[in-house]
C-alpha cells in the first residue's frame, strides 16, 4: 500500500475515533459499537500496510515513524476495546533506522585568497578631490561664474516666457468659458420664454375645448342654420 492510501486511511480512522468518542458522550452504545468493528479492521489495515511500506523502503524512515507514532495514538484512543489491535512496538523493524548525516566539516581557509580592504571614510577636505580653480587667477574665475550666471540667466528668461506664454493661454481659455457661459444664460432665457409662451397656449386651447364641449349643442344649431341658409340661397338662384 503506497504512502498517500495509507495517510488517508489514517486520516479517515482518526474521523472515526473522534465520532465515536462523541457519540460515547451521548451514550449511544449500539452506534459506537457498530463504528469500533470498522475502527478495528482500518487499524489492522493500517498496520500491516505500515509493515509493508517499511518493508518495501528498506527501513524506518521519517514517514514510517510518523505513521507509527499516529497508529499508537489511535490505538491508545480505543482504551479497553484496543484488545483486538495488535500493537506495532512490539514488532521491531529488522531494518535499523537510517544514520543522521555527519555534520559537514568547515571547509579549510584559503589563505592565498587576499581580501580587498577599503579605506575609511573621511571628513578631510585635503583628502577630497582638488579644485579645478584652484591654479586659475582670479580674473579667470570671475569671468568664469559671469558667464555660468549669464547661462543661467538666459535659462531663467526661456522659463519665463514660456510661464507668461501659459499664462496668457489661461487667459484666453477663460474668456472663451466665460462667452459659453453668457450664451448658455441666454439660451436658457430663451426656453424660459417659449416655454411661457407654450403654457400660454396650451391654457387657450383647454379654454376653447371646454366652451365647445359646454356649448355643443348651440354650435351644431348654428352650423345646420348656416347650411340652410346655404341651401336656401342656392336653390333660389
Amino acid at each position: 500500500m503506497s504512502l498517500a492510501k495509507l495517510t488517508s486511511l489514517s486520516t479517515q480512522t482518526l474521523s472515526l475515533l473522534l465520532e465515536r468518542q462523541r457519540l460515547q458522550t451521548l451514550s449511544s452504545t449500539s452506534t459506537h459499537n457498530a463504528k469500533l468493528g470498522q475502527i478495528t479492521r482500518n487499524l489492522n489495515q493500517l498496520r500491516n500496510g505500515i509493515l509493508e511500506l517499511e518493508k518495501n523502503e528498506g527501513g524506518r524512515t521519517e514517514a514510517v515513524r510518523l505513521l507509527r507514532s499516529q497508529y499508537e495514538r489511535m490505538r491508545g484512543m480505543l482504551g479497553e476495546d484496543a484488545a483486538g489491535v495488535e500493537s506495532l512496538q512490539d514488532d521491531p523493524s529488522p531494518f535499523p533506522s537510517p544514520a543522521p548525516a555527519a555534520p559537514r566539516s568547515p571547509s579549510p581557509r584559503n589563505d592565498s585568497v587576499k581580501v580587498t580592504q577599503f579605506a575609511p571614510y573621511t571628513d578631510d577636505p585635503e583628502g577630497g578631490p582638488p579644485n579645478r580653480y584652484q591654479d586659475e587667477e582670479p580674473q579667470v574665475i570671475l569671468q568664469t561664474q559671469r558667464r555660468l550666471i549669464d547661462d543661467q540667466d538666459a535659462q531663467l528668461d526661456v522659463l519665463s516666457s514660456s510661464i507668461n506664454r501659459q499664462h496668457h493661454l489661461s487667459l484666453q481659455i477663460n474668456s472663451e468659458l466665460d462667452s459659453h457661459v453668457g450664451l448658455l444664460e441666454e439660451l436658457d432665457t430663451d426656453l424660459d420664454r417659449t416655454e411661457g409662451r407654450l403654457n400660454g397656449a396650451r391654457r387657450s386651447l383647454d379654454r376653447v375645448a371646454k366652451g365647445a364641449k359646454e356649448n355643443s349643442s348651440t354650435v351644431i344649431i348654428a352650423i345646420l342654420i348656416l347650411v340652410l341658409l346655404l341651401l336656401i340661397i342656392v336653390f333660389k338662384t
